[in-house]
């Protein structure tokens, strides 16, 4: 398998390549439209054909670039089933591979963070999206979030997962590019150690986050499958233009 980790850097996103060198084809999980260019340049570098995009929620923080690169590549965009987006080409549910070329990937429902939340697991990875996060976890405040319900979509579905398994999350506000079942199941300060369901509702109520920045914006952009608002405040333009510093993990 040929495997890619790029970072967005406006909204700290983490954009996973994935490609079957025996097809050609590709996925790309959780595509940012401000990077979409830098995407379509490591496509073509490494001889691969995006089939799909695939997102894991509907984000609040950016716009997906599902939409655009749909346009621009016939690739097809495939979502959470439970989301219920018309934009959508294939719908995704747990309990059926997601298969493309050679690439089989377990879609696993993981809400709280939203409630159509999904993670994704290959082989030796899975990517959490915002559901589990490297010593921490998505917020539980909006989008239908729910402490109760991604206490147990991490404690009883990621943390069932093997020990070794490699942790890709969507963010990383730190520099920090891989964790693992094995050490989020012992560090993690919100979910690890042993940490109990009324502990775990304290830490998440208590967080008094500000209210996020894009979010009126990039939630219906992205239940159309990535479209920008036309009226975007100068002050947000940044999340719609196309960056000009491409980091690589």
């Amino acid at each position: 398998m040929i495997f890619k980790q790029l970072f967005e850097p406006l909204s700290s996103t983490y954009t996973y390549l994935l490609g079957d060198p025996q097809t050609g084809q590709a996925i790309l999980i959780d595509p940012v439209i401000v990077s979409m260019e830098r995407d379509l340049g490591v496509l073509h570098e490494l001889g691969l054909t995006l089939a799909y995009t695939l997102d894991t929620h509907i984000h609040a923080d950016h716009i997906t670039a599902a939409l655009a690169l749909r346009n621009a590549t016939g690739s097809k965009i495939a979502a959470p089933a439970f989301d219920c987006l018309p934009c959508a080409d294939v719908a995704i549910e747990e309990g059926r591979p997601f298969e493309v070329g050679g690439l089989s990937l377990q879609p696993l429902h993981t809400p709280g963070h939203t409630d159509g939340h999904f993670s994704y697991l290959l082989g030796e990875r899975v990517f959490t999206g915002d559901a589990l996060l490297i010593d921490g976890c998505g917020r539980t405040d909006f989008q239908n979030g729910d402490a109760d319900a991604l206490y147990r979509s991490v404690t009883e579905k990621l943390f069932a997962l093997p020990d070794e398994t490699l942790v890709y999350p969507a963010h990383d506000y730190q520099q920090r590019h891989v964790s693992s079942i094995a050490q989020e199941k012992q560090r993690n300060a919100r979910l690890g150690a042993g940490k109990t369901l009324e502990a775990f509702r304290s830490i998440m109520a208590e967080l008094a986050l500000p209210y996020p920045t894009f979010i009126d914006y990039a939630v219906p952009g992205n239940r159309a499958c990535g479209v920008c608002p036309e009226d975007l405040p100068e002050r947000l333009a940044q999340y719609c233009r196309q960056m000009g510093v491409s980091l690589q993990g």
